[in-house]
């Protein structure tokens, strides 16, 4: 579409140029003709009061070459010889100056008493016929190089040829730029339609462009937003359906906590047990919104549920686990979240990936220990880092796997990954990453690297170190004892 608006634009341009600049051209060239040729003509009639006068050679001579035109050769004068007299005798014909034109042309001027041109070797000669005092009719021939008569023409022409090339390149431009505001919106219009039938449910399109391209980004983005909001009821109706089996499955447990001992009476215990643990998956489950899969396409991501502000959401579940903190005697740190930050990330997925990471700290840490989050915005990426000063993680890659369990340095047990793995699927659907290392503190760093517009974290790693910006003192947060939030996971 693009490229057919293009080829438009320089056949049209093309014709307009043409219709005008080659009939410009033909009137420029008869312009430098008439110029030329007129003062050819104002040169011919400076020798007239002389003819007037006299038909004297010497005298004629002296006149001639007087005028610019005679002294430099391009001046002639053809005076026809006198009538013979009654004895029989009569003077001769004149001819002053350097001859180009034909005597036959020269007579036919003289006969017809009109001024003409005619084509001489090297130009054109202006024939101008002029009445003696004697009745006779003499011509006066003034020659015209053929440079003068096209003098400044090729000029002209090499003005407009230059002048409609630059409409030609200008129009192009103009239509590239067009094309170029109707196309993109239809590509991004395209590609977010691809996006969200794979189920990157984030994606959304920007508004703009040509009006019925905004429209219907405006629809689509509608769209978007009630196939979020349609899933998400259902996760939500998953969940409250799964929770509504807890209070038969706690008639059971005390129930089998009365059949006494025996392998029946323990299997049935674990049963229940294991009943229980996968109703509270199945809720998790239900509960954890993923509108992006890894990979694909970024949109710019707009609309409910499609974003959030990730300063905010921090303060907040800090403000929830400062509580616990102080109850421990653990020293907290928030860096970084004091301007607005906007992430491509639903705020119940920040939130449960921050718990997610705080819960981690304080099971897997003694009481005491201090923590620490910064949020750091590098321009196309925000960097959120949870590290603490416990003993560290032994084996950070079995750590990240979900559904194997590992063991801290201290020697206890570790997590079954599924919170690490809640983390690293919010920050691989932006394009991110999640990094594990050692901190500053002495303990573990866990390093969430949310990509704002799709960047690669290799791309924006090369500008930053381990630990990004600047550091501040620690501090002890006075936040309210009570907990609250969406979340809560001490």
């Amino acid at each position: 579409m693009r490229w057919a608006l293009v080829k438009v634009c320089l056949a049209v341009t093309a014709m307009v140029v043409i219709a005008f600049a080659v009939p410009l051209g033909l009137v420029i060239r008869e312009m430098a003709s008439d110029r030329a040729f007129s003062d050819a003509e104002r040169q011919a009639a400076m020798i007239a009061p002389a003819l007037s006068i006299t038909t004297d050679r010497e005298e004629l001579t002296r006149a001639v070459l007087s005028t610019e035109p005679g002294d430099r050769g391009r001046l002639a004068v053809h005076v026809p010889a006198p009538e013979k007299t009654a004895d029989g005798t009569g003077g001769e014909a004149l001819d002053i100056g350097t001859r180009r034109a034909s005597p036959k042309d020269i007579a036919t001027v003289r006969k017809a008493g009109r001024a003409s041109i005619t084509a001489v070797t090297g130009g054109f000669a202006l024939l101008q016929p002029t009445a003696l005092s004697t009745g006779d009719i003499a011509v006066v021939e003034v020659f015209v190089p053929e440079g003068e008569v096209s003098n400044g023409v090729a000029t002209a022409w090499l003005i407009l040829a230059g002048v409609g090339a630059a409409l030609v390149v200008g129009s192009v431009a103009v239509a590239d730029r067009l094309g170029v505001r109707m196309v993109q919106p239809a590509q991004r219009l395209a590609g977010a339609a691809q996006d969200l039938g794979e189920g990157r449910l984030g994606t959304r399109v920007p508004e703009e462009g040509p009006t019925e391209l905004r429209s219907a980004a405006v629809a689509f983005n509608s769209m978007a937003d009630q196939v979020v909001q349609l899933l998400a009821n259902e996760r939500e109706l998953a969940a409250d359906l799964s929770h509504r089996l807890r209070t038969p499955l706690t008639v059971l447990r005390l129930n089998a906590a009365s059949l006494g001992e025996g392998p029946a009476a323990d299997q049935t215990r674990a049963a229940v047990e294991q009943l229980e643990h996968e109703v509270d998956t199945i809720i998790r489950t239900a509960r954890e919104q993923r509108p992006q899969t890894q990979g694909g396409r970024t949109a710019v991501p707009t609309g409910a549920g499609a974003g959030c502000d990730a300063s905010e959401v921090i303060r907040e579940r800090m403000g929830f686990w400062s509580a616990l903190a102080e109850d421990q005697g653990r020293e907290v740190r928030l860096a970084g979240v004091d301007r607005t930050v906007r992430i491509p990330v639903a705020r119940p997925e920040l939130a449960a990936a921050l718990d997610a990471l705080l819960g981690n700290v304080f099971r897997h840490t003694p009481e005491g220990t201090a923590f620490a989050v910064d949020v750091h915005h590098s321009g196309d990426a925000v960097i959120v880092l949870v590290s603490d000063a416990g003993p560290g993680i032994a084996d950070p890659e079995a750590a990240l796997a979900r559904g194997t369990s590992g063991t801290t340095k201290a020697g206890a047990v570790g997590s079954t990954g599924l919170g690490l793995d809640i983390v690293r699927r919010v920050a691989e659907s932006t394009g991110g990453d999640l990094r594990i290392g050692r901190s500053v503190l002495g303990g573990t760093e866990v390093r969430i690297w949310i990509g704002l517009h799709g960047s690669s974290p290799e791309r924006g790693r090369r500008g930053h170190g381990r630990r990004v910006g600047r550091r501040v003192p620690w501090q002890r947060r006075k936040e309210p004892r009570t907990a609250t939030g969406p979340t809560a996971r001490p």
